[in-house]
């Protein structure tokens, strides 16, 4: 039998209402409470243990009562899974300040708040994982994401850096998954008419979630000594 790493570890995943961070959860054990309970209830079916709280990641206050709850019921945060993030397209010449700025909250905020609420009780334990969800947006950018992929771009630079510093300093792994489209029903959440167009057009070529769920699984299911630094995964027709 394999062994399993990830027996008995404490996981925090942000945007595991739906999309790839409810499916992650599954697979590892935001509309709103009902969901998460539906999830929780799904994870317990199959065995696992599970608790979910409601948590606004722009705020550092209520990541912080996320990190606590944990802590309160588990005891431990083993795993952070920066996972939640908005993808919304628009063209510069559109000037769809409030996209902007509602991505730059959620996919960059919302990650240095997740790692702040963590950081002290890993830093205690001398380990942890924090594996910040990146994108091949990332890597390189396409139409109409310019701000999307800025956001992307910060995220592959600040695990990088926690590579090097936490990785090295304190016993604590940093990893990336840059997945391609995913078909997680984003697009209907872009406000842009143009930028919308183009995303539903781009979501028909996206990757089933539950094929990323495993690659979050193989990163985090790894010796002590062993880090996944990023996976990279689009489907073979994807252009990238």
């Amino acid at each position: 039998m394999p062994v399993n790493h990830l027996q008995d570890k404490v996981v925090v995943i942000t945007g595991a209402s739906s999309g790839i961070g409810a499916v992650s959860a599954k697979a590892l054990a935001a509309r709103g409470q009902e969901d998460l309970d539906q999830l929780v209830a799904d994870i317990e079916k199959a065995g696992g243990t599970a608790a979910a709280r409601l948590t606004d990641v722009a705020d550092a206050a209520d990541m912080q009562a996320l990190a606590d709850f944990t802590i309160a019921t588990y005891g431990r945060i083993d795993v952070l899974v920066n996972n939640v993030g908005l993808m919304l397209f628009s063209y510069w010449k559109d000037l769809a300040l409030d996209d902007w700025n509602r991505m730059l909250d959620v996919n960059i905020r919302g990650y240095l708040n997740g790692v702040h609420a963590v950081m002290p009780v890993m830093l205690r334990q001398k380990s942890g994982h924090i594996l910040n969800m990146d994108s091949v947006a990332g890597h390189q950018v396409g139409d109409g994401a310019g701000v999307y992929s800025a956001a992307k771009f910060f995220v592959q630079a600040m695990t990088e850096s926690m590579r090097k510093e936490l990785g090295v300093r304190e016993g604590i792994k940093a990893s990336t998954i840059s997945p391609g489209v995913i078909d997680t029903g984003w697009a209907d959440k872009v406000t842009d008419p143009a930028g919308r167009k183009a995303a539903q057009e781009l979501n028909t070529i996206a990757i089933n979630p539950e094929a990323i769920a495993d690659a979050v699984v193989y990163a985090l299911d790894q010796p002590a000594d062993v880090t996944v630094n990023d996976l990279v995964i689009s489907l073979t027709r994807q252009d990238w």
